[in-house]
């Protein structure tokens, strides 16, 4: 959020001094950085890995929910006055360039974050699944030993 905040007010401060909106590449890549990256975040909090399944998600769900809200407030009005000083074209020029952003944040750190997801959710599903084999050999030993079966 301190990401998209600062790139909201490096966005706005540029096109209230006139700068070209091609001249702010860095900025407008930080910003849809930020929104993608809380979409992510939003995505991940309505299906959670299964090693965060015990984890405190409302707090997290309307923590997302107002970074969301505010967000969209910035967007709207850098829409405004991006479409107001430079036009409409401008406003749809970005939304070409975050959607990119997008992409290309998906590609690179999304898709590793959810491999690693995944194979940590392999590791405790395997280590549960030891734990309960280990208990089930020891209560069959245990009852097989009791009987004097062995």
């Amino acid at each position: 959020m301190a990401a998209a905040t600062a790139a909201f007010n490096g966005i706005k401060k540029a096109v209230s001094v006139g700068k070209d909106i091609t001249s702010m590449g860095r900025t407008l890549s930080t910003w849809s950085k930020a929104v993608s990256d809380l979409d992510f975040l939003e995505e991940k909090a309505k299906k959670p890995p299964l090693y965060k399944m015990f984890t405190d998600t409302q707090s997290d769900a309307l923590d997302i929910w107002s970074k969301k809200q505010k967000l969209k407030e910035m967007r709207e009005e850098l829409r405004s006055h991006i479409s107001w000083t430079y036009g409409p074209s401008a406003w749809d020029e970005i939304v070409k360039i975050e959607a990119e952003q997008r992409k290309a944040q998906r590609d690179a750190v999304y898709a590793r974050q959810e491999q690693i997801d995944k194979l940590i959710n392999s590791i405790v599903i395997s280590v549960i699944g030891i734990v309960a084999a280990a208990i089930c050999a020891t209560t069959i030993y245990y009852i097989g030993a009791w009987q004097g079966k062995w």
